[in-house]
């Protein structure tokens, strides 16, 4: 069998095999993978079972790269490249093609068909504010794989319900195709559309938008810019790989020299209106859920962003005495879903971020969620017995 020419009903198996699915893997030495639910089963593919062979994984590459010189030239240049696949009427991919051990490998990410909401996601309501920003820069972050960009087709597919904007994304590839409602979306994909993100930012300034989505900003020259359009009134949708809002500032000035870090500093705090970090964790029953943690605009965020963080300037605290605003920690999540009795405690501490703190709020939760028991016990007075007090003298019948 060629796999090539089987490719789509390789695809359509391994899809079928199980609900949940969320990637592909194709591994020289190991049979077709598919991931549920963050864990790795091997699927019985005919002719790619028990493992699969070099030429099949290199074949399997030269069919999603195509005739397409950019992601042949990146393979050759980086060792990877990502494209987009789709199979039709079954899925859509997100694909990266890379080297591994002097062989091919690909790994697909399946893209959900329909575009989610915010209550389908069950995101906090907190999201519903973000997505009334008229000015300045918002960012999602979190490792690859959490849920960043179906988060922000969330937002985007709420401001499409809403405001007469003209939407502009930048990604790598286009994994949501939003329609025409209020809003109307240009969406540009990397390699088909342009050639690298900071030039097509720095051409979308042209272009009229009121909200621009960058799919990830991986260098100083597109930050850069990201800020420009957030200063100059637009509203600019933004992802990085970083785990908190305090790590996220960090990553930012991490891009900058030293002795440009005060006026990085002035214009992170004028600019930035939120950061959102999440992490996609194992619930207890099986799956995964979404845990989230927000960060908004405040003169205490603000500080501590202009000023560095300190022992009064903590970003953790900040954000945990934001509840009001719907602000919240990863702690605080982790322990609403605790209580709720979605997370184990082992799951919990796994994927927190400030330990002591998470530990010392677990067992405040497991002392009130197991009272004491204060209710009279199964002790009974024995009236049969003799109580004869030493020394005295036993009273007559």
């Amino acid at each position: 069998m060629t796999p090539a020419l089987n490719f789509d009903a390789v695809l359509t198996t391994m899809l079928n095999t199980a609900e949940g699915v969320s990637d592909c893997l194709f591994v020289v030495g190991r049979a077709p993978q598919i991931e549920v639910y963050g864990k790795l089963r091997a699927v019985d593919v005919a002719g790619y079972s028990p493992a699969l062979k070099p030429e099949q994984t290199e074949a399997i590459a030269r069919k999603l790269m195509g005739e397409n010189e950019r992601l042949q030239v990146d393979f050759k240049a980086h060792g990877s490249c990502d494209t987009s696949y789709a199979v039709e009427k079954l899925a859509r991919f997100r694909v990266n093609i890379f080297k591994q051990n002097g062989h091919h490998a690909i790994v697909m990410r399946k893209l959900p068909a329909q575009i989610p909401s915010i209550d389908a996601l069950k995101l906090p309501n907190v999201f519903r504010e973000i997505v009334k920003e008229k000015n300045g820069i918002v960012f999602v972050t979190g490792a690859t794989g959490n849920g960043k960009t179906t988060t922000l087709a969330a937002m985007l597919n709420e401001l499409n319900q809403s405001e007469d904007y003209h939407v502009v994304t930048l990604e790598d590839p286009i994994e949501f195709l939003h329609p025409h409602r209020r809003a109307t979306f240009s969406q540009r994909e990397l390699g088909r559309d342009f050639s690298d993100f900071a030039t097509a930012l720095r051409a979308a300034l042209r272009q009229a938008p009121k909200v621009i989505l960058v799919g990830e900003i991986r260098d100083r020259e597109t930050m850069e810019i990201a800020l420009t359009a957030a200063e100059t009134g637009h509203v600019v949708y933004a992802t990085l790989h970083t785990i908190s809002a305090s790590l996220t500032i960090n990553r930012i000035l991490g891009f900058y020299s030293r002795d440009e870090e005060e006026q990085i500093r002035q214009r992170l705090a004028d600019v930035v209106r939120y950061v959102v970090s999440q992490r996609l964790v194992p619930k207890m029953h099986g799956g995964r859920m979404l845990v989230t943690e927000v960060m908004g605009s405040s003169l205490r965020t603000r500080e501590a962003i202009l000023l560095g963080e300190s022992e009064i300037r903590d970003i953790h605290e900040i954000i945990e005495s934001g509840s009001a605003n719907g602000w919240h920690s990863f702690e605080q999540s982790l322990l609403a879903a605790f209580r709720d009795q979605k997370l184990s405690e082992q799951t919990a501490m796994l994927y927190s971020v400030n330990k002591s703190t998470m530990r010392r709020d677990l067992d405040v939760a497991k002392k009130e969620m197991q009272p004491m028991d204060d209710s009279p016990t199964d002790f009974k007075l024995d009236r049969t017995a003799s109580h004869t007090i030493p020394g005295a003298t036993p009273r007559p019948s």
